[in-house]
């Protein structure tokens, strides 16, 4: 859309940047400087609608990245969860370990204070 209408501000209309939609429909497009840099930022993926969220997909019915998406029930997420907490308390623990590594290290003269 940004590229056909995009002179005529059609891809801020879209999606619902009214104000610089008009701007855009007034000045051809900021005389095609304005187009060009909406045209990249759209190939790049960076283009933003009015509530400043990046306009990434190209196809509604597509669901997007699988990062993205959340559980579909809460005993998922609740699984999530208790993986990320044994996760944690695993590093903690490694942690611990090599505290006290470093302190008997210290002890035996090994390490400088």
């Amino acid at each position: 859309m940004a590229v056909l209408l995009g002179v005529f501000g059609g891809h801020r209309f879209y999606v619902g940047k009214i104000g610089t939609g008009l701007l855009m429909l007034g000045t051809l497009g900021g005389f095609g400087l304005w187009w060009l840099y909406d045209v990249i930022l759209v190939a790049a993926g960076e283009f933003r609608d009015s509530d400043g969220r990046r306009v990434i997909r190209w196809n509604p019915s597509d669901p997007g990245p699988a990062i993205h998406r959340l559980p579909a029930d809460s005993a998922a997420m609740a699984e999530d969860l208790e993986a990320v907490r044994a996760d944690v308390a695993e590093l903690a623990e490694r942690v611990d370990f090599m505290e006290r590594l470093l302190t008997q290290a210290r002890e035996r003269g090994s390490l400088p204070r």
